[in-house]
């Protein structure tokens, strides 16, 4: 048997066929299911889905939808700029294709949040279409299977790979196969060529590859050279009052981009000062809150909470582009993790006013 038709044939007997997304030809719920998989678990993206396909059913519907509600429902996802992808995606189906998901895989890459890896996964999903698929557990699966060094996000070695990944396409001409070894590809790098423990014993590529032969299972893929990460620090006020606290709208892009936040002041600054010049509010503070830690892909953010008790309010005061929320409500605003981490011992806290 070659490489495809032992990972069809594994995948038959011991692939996952119960996943909300599988057994639909419906490009919709495909698409979505391949966004949220980005860079997140099997496991954690399952509630996140059911409850937004029952939110929005259709591309219609998304499309109509305002961004602050689908932020909302995607809201401790994480990868936010997913989430306004997927939005404008919507908006961009319904305007340039008629409502109508595309099927071919160029046009497919050309919305917003698609690369090839996601693009061709639609394809075959929705459509059948014969596409070769890389996300990161099949990268890890060749590198090891075939003894491929160099670190898979570096070009050269990127593109060897995806040589690979076409190379080893089954024949077009079986009905059904692409699907199978797909989803056989996807399942295994997901529950058997793990990252870290790979269960080698029940792999039906153990005979063949090349990191279990030579024991460097454990080294390949390569990995990302290392770089200390960035560290950020910066503070954010939490303004109390009478049972409500201020969250302010982000920018469209950059750091949780688009989001409700806590207001954000640098660390350097009088935050009492600060709630003067930007707002028009006098504040008195509130026992202190310990830093919170948060990591993204590129740094480390240290952030530093502080409490404020508003006091009263300048005849200037001012708040555009911030409102005030009860804690439930705010709780249920498209609000970052970190947010949601300083909120809920508050929202717990019935002496808070």
């Amino acid at each position: 048997m070659n490489f495809a038709a032992k990972l069809i044939r594994w995948q038959q007997l011991h692939g996952r066929h119960n996943l909300p997304w599988q057994n639909t030809r419906d490009p919709y719920a495909v698409w979505l299911s391949e966004i949220m998989l980005q860079q997140t678990q099997v496991a954690t993206v399952v509630p996140y889905y059911l409850r937004f396909l029952q939110c929005y059913p259709d591309i219609d519907s998304l499309a109509l939808a305002p961004l602050d509600e689908v932020l909302a429902l995607w809201s401790g996802l994480g990868y936010y700029a997913r989430g306004r992808n997927l939005h404008q995606a919507a908006q961009m189906i319904v305007s340039q294709h008629g409502g109508e998901f595309p099927r071919d895989v160029a046009a497919i890459q050309q919305l917003p949040g698609i690369g090839r890896s996601t693009a061709a996964a639609i394809a075959v999903f929705a459509y059948g279409e014969h596409c070769a698929i890389l996300d990161g557990n099949v990268k890890r699966v060749f590198a090891r299977c075939f003894g491929i060094d160099g670190y898979p996000g570096e070009k050269n070695t990127e593109t060897l790979l995806w040589h690979k990944a076409e190379q080893l396409l089954p024949k077009k001409e079986t009905k059904g196969e692409i699907e199978t070894y797909t989803q056989a590809l996807m399942d295994l790098g997901a529950t058997v060529c793990t990252r870290s423990k790979p269960q080698c014993t029940a792999c039906p590529l153990q005979t063949d590859c090349i990191a279990f032969k030579e024991r460097r299972v454990d080294q390949l893929p390569t990995p990302k050279p290392r770089k200390p990460l960035p560290q950020k620090e910066t503070v954010l006020l939490l303004l109390l009052q009478h049972g409500e606290i201020l969250l302010e709208k982000r920018p469209p892009t950059g750091i949780w981009g688009g989001l409700w936040c806590l207001p954000e002041m640098p660390l350097a600054e009088n935050a009492a000062a600060y709630c003067m010049r930007q707002f028009g509010l006098k504040v008195q503070p509130l026992p202190e809150l310990p830093p919170l830690d948060h990591s993204f892909t590129h740094f480390k953010l240290r952030i530093h909470p502080r409490p404020l008790q508003v006091v009263a309010h300048t005849p200037a005061a001012r708040q555009n582009g911030a409102i005030w929320l009860a804690f439930e409500d705010a709780l249920g605003a498209a609000i970052p993790t970190p947010v949601r981490r300083l909120l809920l011992p508050l929202n717990n806290n019935k002496n808070v006013k």
